[in-house]
């Protein structure tokens, strides 16, 4: 990742172009409901050589649904705090379910009875809990997971709602507990299942809240006063700046039909969620299992989501940005969809136009 910030989109949208300057991040802090805001960048320490690589692929979800009964499914998570890479020489101290941000996506059927254990690693400092927008009761859940570290807490809920809901920690301070990457969602498939498609992905936006200034190398800290003042350092597709670009892009292939189950973390913006040179056929917005047709940007309200199909008719390199654009260019928030196959110049054409009149 370059260590210059980007202050356009080049016309040929290659990757390079909309990768972020380096990357944010911080070791957990006290939780800030109990400390004053910080209001000096502290001097960024070397990157720790164990760290990890954060990044859950777009293509790590679960296959739909295909049973016709509602059965009991026992769902295993874990808070597990790790200190994670955001960019070479630079890290993090997230604090995930089972060490990747997202969280796993929680893959149900409407009308299953869902036993849900939540364990938090022995080397965990904080102690973790779990709310899920999918639940009627107290908390969605995190008032029976309140867990420290060594332990674990389990609590069983009935899937009365079919849709796509967030998931994330509800252990305070909340909004930190976010911020490190405690997020994921949940799909209640309806009764009758999703129609079929041929690809699926599953990517959530986040914000990164970090001490000093985009690009600082070695081990940042996480900056309460930011993320009371709302000013991420960093917005991020699952977990890292331009995480999901590269050898983390996505892939497809032309004429197939591709469904993105995409979430908002937060903990507070609002996404202008959209990929450059899509439009989605169709979009359940706030994840509703109603859809919209011909759209070409939608709000994810943080800790919301909304899930949304398109057909690739032509191939090359699709870019997911939050249209809040600076967030794109400067922030990080672009992932990647590269579609090979046979061009389709009936529907895109890019001409070559010879100005010097040959």
């Amino acid at each position: 990742m370059r260590n210059t910030t980007l202050s356009r989109i080049s016309l040929a949208l290659t990757a390079a172009s909309l990768l972020p300057l380096a990357a944010a991040c911080s070791k957990p802090a006290a939780e800030a409901a109990t400390q004053p805001p910080a209001t000096e960048a502290s001097t960024p320490k070397p990157a720790a050589t164990d760290a990890v690589g954060i990044v859950r692929s777009a293509a790590d979800l679960p296959a739909p649904i295909t049973r016709k009964e509602a059965q009991k499914v026992v769902v295993n998570l874990e808070a597990v705090e790790v200190n994670g890479q955001v960019a070479e020489g630079t890290t993090y101290s997230y604090w995930t379910f089972d060490g990747k941000v997202p969280g796993p996506m929680v893959r149900v059927r409407e009308g299953d009875t869902v036993e849900l254990h939540l364990k938090n690693n022995p080397n965990s400092k904080m102690a973790h809990s779990i709310d899920l927008h999918a639940v009627n009761g107290p908390g969605g859940g995190a008032v029976a997971t309140q867990v420290a570290p060594g332990q674990e807490k389990v609590f069983t809920f009935k899937a009365l709602n079919p849709g796509v809901y967030a998931y994330h920690c509800g252990t305070a301070h909340i909004p930190t507990h976010i911020g490190q990457g405690m997020y994921g969602l949940i799909v209640v498939e309806p009764k009758e299942g999703l129609a079929p498609v041929d690809r699926e992905f599953y990517v959530m936006q986040g914000e990164l809240y970090a001490k000093g200034k985009r690009g600082d190398k070695g081990h940042l800290e996480y900056d309460s006063s930011k993320l009371i003042a709302e000013q991420p350092s960093y917005v991020v597709f699952n977990g890292k700046p331009a995480g999901l670009m590269g050898d983390m892009a996505m892939k497809a292939k032309t004429g197939e039909r591709i469904r993105l189950f995409v979430g908002n973390g937060g903990p507070n913006l609002v996404s202008s969620f959209h990929v450059i040179g899509e439009i989605f056929d169709k979009l359940y917005t706030e994840a509703s299992t109603d859809a919209l047709s011909n759209v070409q940007t939608t709000l994810i309200p943080s800790g919301g989501a909304a899930f949304m199909e398109f057909t690739a008719e032509v191939p090359g390199q699709y870019l997911l940005v939050d249209h809040s654009i600076t967030r794109a260019i400067d922030k990080g928030a672009v992932a990647a969809l590269v579609v090979e196959g046979p061009e389709n110049k009936e529907i895109f054409d890019a001409q070559h136009i010879d100005t010097a009149g040959h």
